[in-house]
């Protein structure tokens, strides 16, 4: 018999148009493999996400970006409902969610994080948070929503029409040098790509827009970088308890590898960086996808 997946894309997070890509990207695969595919744009309304989850399907493709989707919200529900779902579980996708959680857990395996501190927006207009150059984040977003890079002589001012992010900000220490990045694929890391862009760091428009950025896969980087950026990745995989597909964001100093952060959701879209990462380790798009299908599961 065919097997039934309910593909949720959509939802409300800042993210929404960019998980309406990812979706619509991987329903179309799963039909191309085999999959008898139901495509739901998660609303506000749970009742009406019940209503589509019944009869229940075999597996759910979560494809959901940013909050709610990817902080451990929608795979709760998921665990209730007893659907196995692909990517990490409730505590894997809340702690990799909050930044400053994530990061204290690194630090402590060994892995390098770049300084930041925690202040209120407020505290941030007044000055003198940290010495630029600093990046400016939001706790919990992904896809470099928010973020803004200060540097010497800029004066960056948020809005409150601007952010949106509630009131505390992380400012975070910047790391001059290049940007890599490593998808993990349960337990094997499967490339390093280094991104390039014009944008002067890899923002939301750099991810999405056409010509945004540039991907060399595999990295021109020195053999023990290249090793040692595997190694990272896969350590804060196993340490946030991830799985399924993750994906490291990473700083080179030229010296130093710093872990900035792990995205336990990464794009599905046609100029993600999982889906070269594993057309590089000669896996295609369908069998990626598929492989996600076959290991989904409930929390324990």
């Amino acid at each position: 018999m065919t097997r039934h997946v309910a593909v949720l894309m959509g939802g409300w997070s800042a993210e929404r148009e960019v998980s309406l890509v990812s979706g619509a990207a991987v329903s179309n695969a799963l039909s191309e493999a085999g999959y008898r595919v139901t495509s739901i744009d998660v609303q506000r309304d749970v009742g009406a996400l019940l209503t589509r989850l019944f009869p229940k399907p075999d597996a759910v493709f979560n494809a959901l970006h940013g909050r709610y989707g990817e902080d451990g919200c929608i795979q709760g529900l998921l665990n209730i409902l007893d659907v196995p779902y692909t990517h990490s579980g409730v505590l894997a996708s809340s702690l990799a969610m909050d930044k400053p959680v994530a990061k204290s857990m690194f630090a402590a395996a060994g892995i390098k994080v770049a300084e930041h501190k925690i202040v209120t927006r407020e505290e941030l207009i007044a000055g003198g948070a940290m010495e630029p150059p600093f990046v400016v984040k939001p706790l919990n977003e992904g896809s470099s929503v928010g973020v803004h890079i200060v540097m010497e002589g800029d004066n960056y001012i948020p809005s409150e029409e601007e952010w949106t992010f509630g009131r505390h900000v992380m400012v975070e220490k910047f790391v001059a040098g290049r940007e890599l990045t490593v998808s993990v694929m349960g337990d094997r890391p499967l490339a390093v790509t280094e991104i390039t862009t014009g944008h002067g760091f890899y923002d939301y428009d750099a991810k999405y827009a056409d010509g945004g950025s540039e991907h060399q896969v595999p990295a021109d980087i020195p053999k023990k970088i290249y090793d040692e950026a595997m190694r990272i990745s896969l350590l804060a995989h196993e340490i946030l308890g991830c799985r399924g597909l993750s994906r490291a964001d990473i700083r080179f100093d030229g010296k130093n590898l710093y872990m900035l952060e792990i995205n336990t959701q990464p794009g599905m879209t046609p100029t993600s960086l999982v889906p070269e990462q594993a057309a590089h380790a000669n896996i295609s798009f369908n069998e990626l996808v598929s492989w996600l299908v076959e290991n989904a599961a409930c929390d324990d």
